[in-house]
């Protein structure tokens, strides 16, 4: 519905209706419309989560664990995973209401903390020696994807799908931590 619709042209009644619910039935799991979207982020972050450490745990190094990703299908990931849109707009809902942002910045520290751990891992098992440090390394990573899911949003015949993946891939090139 949201992935339709929008969170502003979803009503509840929609929302309730395209999960095959009453209104009541709605409001019997979540208290509002918020708390179904604070539920949804929590959700594709525990996925995302789960996602890449499994491919982590088969593909440690870093050239490898790239690879692996571009091989992701986001078809069959859950809708945030799915609509970049989506994903974009739910984060700046949650953003924009101040008491609704401890939610926001908890799942924003777990993903982060996962890039953190991706680059270490990776680091660790590709023999280099890091010179950066993980934490602010995965920061930066997660805002260049942010940034570039934000401007294939806007200019997608100038921002390739691939953009993220290409940007890491010159990085660890130009930092020295990856052949050419």
């Amino acid at each position: 519905m949201f992935e339709e619709q929008g969170i502003g042209g979803a009503s509840i009644e929609a929302i309730a209706a395209a999960a095959g619910f009453t209104r009541g039935a709605f409001y019997s799991n979540f208290k509002s419309k918020d708390e179904l979207i604070i539920a949804m982020i929590e959700d594709h972050v525990a996925q995302s989560i789960r996602r890449n450490l499994d491919l982590l745990a088969r593909h440690n190094n870093p050239a490898d664990f790239l690879d692996a990703l571009k091989t992701v299908d986001r078809s069959q990931q859950d809708p945030l995973g799915r609509s970049p849109l989506l994903h974009m707009e739910m984060i700046l809902f949650v953003a924009r209401a101040e008491k609704r942002r401890p939610e926001l910045a908890k799942r924003l520290r777990a993903r982060r903390k996962l890039i953190t751990d991706i680059v270490e891992i990776t680091l660790k098992n590709s023999g280099k020696n890091p010179v950066l440090n993980p934490t602010w390394t995965g920061a930066i990573l997660l805002a260049l994807e942010d940034g570039f899911r934000l401007h294939r949003l806007i200019d997608p015949e100038t921002t390739p799908a691939d953009s993220f993946l290409r940007a890491v891939v010159d990085l660890r090139r130009t930092i020295g931590v990856a052949s050419a």
